[in-house]
């Protein structure tokens, strides 16, 4: 046996029941919308504990306050469109960025957020740990979540 394989330690793989999960709260008011998703996207992935676990859900849960505040950069203000379809011909309908933040703001960061976790059962789980909110009062306190300053 080799010196190298003498001395490996083995990976340890975390499960959900071995993390315990905590709350943030973040505040998005005056934050860039894809800047402030990916920290959003991390949390709920669990990419900043050291027991990240690729293939499990060991990601916290993510309470977000003035969604209505929240900005872009450039353009995107005038040219940024949502998509989505009906699935009949001729179905697809298009939405500017500045009617989706006047109507549902949620929708806007659920929708960036939602780009950057994983397209299967375990990143719809963790959408489910993303609560967003237009003004800054949240119905969370149960959960003891704790304020994050980015």
């Amino acid at each position: 046996m080799k010196r190298s394989q003498a001395y490996k330690k083995p990976t340890k793989h975390y499960t959900e029941t071995d993390v315990k999960k905590t709350w943030y709260v973040f505040d998005a008011e005056g934050k860039t919308l894809g800047r402030l998703a990916s920290e959003l996207a991390k949390v709920l992935r669990g990419k900043h504990r050291p027991e990240f676990t690729p293939g499990q859900d060991t990601g916290d849960g993510v309470i977000v306050l003035n969604a209505d505040k929240i900005r872009v950069t450039g353009n995107k203000e005038a040219t940024k469109m949502y998509y989505r379809h009906s699935w009949y011909i001729g179905g697809l309908r298009e939405i500017p960025y500045r009617r989706m933040l006047g109507t549902h703001p949620e929708r806007v960061l659920m929708l960036a957020v939602k780009g950057m976790v994983p397209k299967n059962h375990l990143g719809r789980k963790m959408l489910t740990r993303l609560r967003i909110f237009k003004g800054n009062q949240h119905n969370m306190q149960a959960q003891q979540p704790v304020q994050v300053a980015i």
